[in-house]
């Protein structure tokens, strides 16, 4: 059942975060401070994120312990924070308001008359990045929820001043179901966070239900699971796709140089817009595709979604470049799922290099046990893999599944026993016109940052 938005409690001053070292609750974290909330919080490791919160001047506690709630008003915690935190315990027994994220989300997203909400499995960054990226460059300062860090923002979100908050819409758990979004883009449906939902069927269902939140439903129509979704709904929608004829649809699609796409857009058969992406991957058509159904609806011209997609050129850990060890680039992906992986190597192996080094941190048990045949698949078309132990994260290991299982699957591959010795075994045997990628939404980017001397 979809709970109705809530307020922030009036009277509500200091908000204490839990896990705030996380990449959702980082923008949240952005956009209630610049709204002049006073913010404090704890987590479990330093990370990149943690830093620019300090900067910020938020107080970052390490650790989890119950005397870090002290002196808030409203308790604001992640769905990957379990029931045995010490904090959360804490707040439960003090009689605090204690807020999950999506519930916070959904109230903040109610301070602005035009929230749009990207989701699906693969993509949402991206696509939220370039969606904020057209309105920044048009002028509109939109609020922005995003995964990733954007250049052009400088975070991964903000509040902004104009009536637009472009949210990454999350699936796991049902988190996008707090939103009521003018505007609702579904860029794909793939067996993804089946821990949580148990089949396809209800996973799907929830997409359904964020269909019906939305009053206007941007999708794509190459996507048979999202095209089932849709005909099941009625609401006023803009399709896109590159095989079918789709409202907004590619055409003349070319390479202007490795791995980097230009086409033209067609709305309804005419000239919509030349699109040149500064991002490389072939992808990313479909993501700029979406954009481009969001462009008039959101009040701007063909020309800002052209202008957008030439220079927005990524968000962090996206086919981010960190830089060079030995002479080979070192890529640094959030690719976590098959496809996504999939979606990477193609780009990669698209760029011309002699030898493709990927090295991949397994996110999750159940991901890994349940789709390990797929990963196999794709970690295969590396000229050499290499794997870190699996990043349980919010699950507990019962030692049905580790990396070696995985690497048995994949000849020639190696497992490493942690993030140094995947560092150290990269700078020993890399070398000039290989190309390094990094892929995982875990801590992988540490081991980047020491390949490439950042650390």
């Amino acid at each position: 059942m979809v709970k109705p938005i809530e307020t922030i409690p009036e009277g509500v001053k200091h908000i204490h975060c839990i896990g705030i070292g996380g990449s959702g609750m980082f923008p949240l974290v952005q956009i209630l401070h610049g709204r002049g909330y006073t913010i404090t919080g704890s987590d479990n490791n330093e990370s990149d994120i943690v830093n620019l919160e300090r900067q910020m001047g938020i107080e970052v506690m390490m650790g989890q312990r119950a005397e870090n709630i002290r002196g808030a008003d409203l308790i604001l915690y992640s769905a990957a924070i379990m029931d045995t935190n010490p904090e959360l315990i804490a707040a439960r027994e003090s009689g605090l308001p204690l807020w999950e994220r999506a519930k916070m989300l959904g109230a903040v997203s109610s301070w602005y008359s035009e929230a749009l909400g990207v989701c699906g499995t693969h993509g949402k960054t991206t696509t939220t990045g370039m969606i904020t990226t057209m309105l920044e460059l048009a002028g509109k300062d939109p609020a922005a929820v995003i995964g990733g860090k954007l250049p052009l923002i400088g975070g991964y979100g903000k509040a902004g001043h104009g009536d637009d908050v472009v949210i990454e819409a999350c699936e796991y758990s049902e988190t996008f179901l707090h939103l009521t979004p003018f505007m609702g883009v579904i860029l794909n449906i793939d067996n993804d966070h089946l821990e949580y939902y148990g089949t396809m069927g209800r996973l799907k269902m929830a997409f359904q239900k964020f269909a019906l939140l939305s009053r206007t439903v941007v999708f794509n129509m190459d996507d048979r699971n999202t095209v089932d979704v849709v005909n099941s709904i009625d609401r006023p929608v803009f399709s896109f796709g590159i095989n079918e004829e789709a409202r907004f649809r590619a055409v003349n699609i070319q390479e202007y140089r490795p791995g980097f796409y230009e086409f033209d857009v067609l709305e309804l058969g005419e000239q919509f817009a030349h699109i040149k992406l500064g991002v490389p991957g072939y992808h990313n058509i479909y993501n700029a595709l979406a954009m481009c159904c969001c462009a008039r609806p959101l009040g701007l011209q063909p020309a800002d979604a052209e202008r957008a997609a030439a220079e927005f050129h990524g968000t962090g850990r996206r086919f981010e470049i960190k830089g060079e060890c030995n002479g080979a680039p070192v890529v640094d992906d959030y690719a976590h799922h098959p496809t996504e992986l999939a979606a990477t190597m193609a780009t990669a192996k698209k760029m011309g290099y002699k030898r493709i080094i990927a090295v991949h941190q397994p996110f999750t048990y159940s991901r890994t046990k349940a789709l390990m045949d797929d990963f196999a698949a794709v970690l295969r078309q590396a000229d050499q893999c290499v794997l870190l132990p699996i990043m349980g994260s919010r699950e507990v290991d019962d030692g049905s599944v580790k990396s070696e299982d995985l690497a048995a699957k994949i000849p020639g591959s190696i497992v490493v026993d942690g993030l140094e010795s995947a560092a150290n075994w990269v700078k020993q045997n890399a070398r000039e016109g290989d190309l390094v990628v990094c892929m995982s939404c875990g801590d992988l980017y540490k081991a980047c940052d020491m390949m490439v001397g950042k650390a």
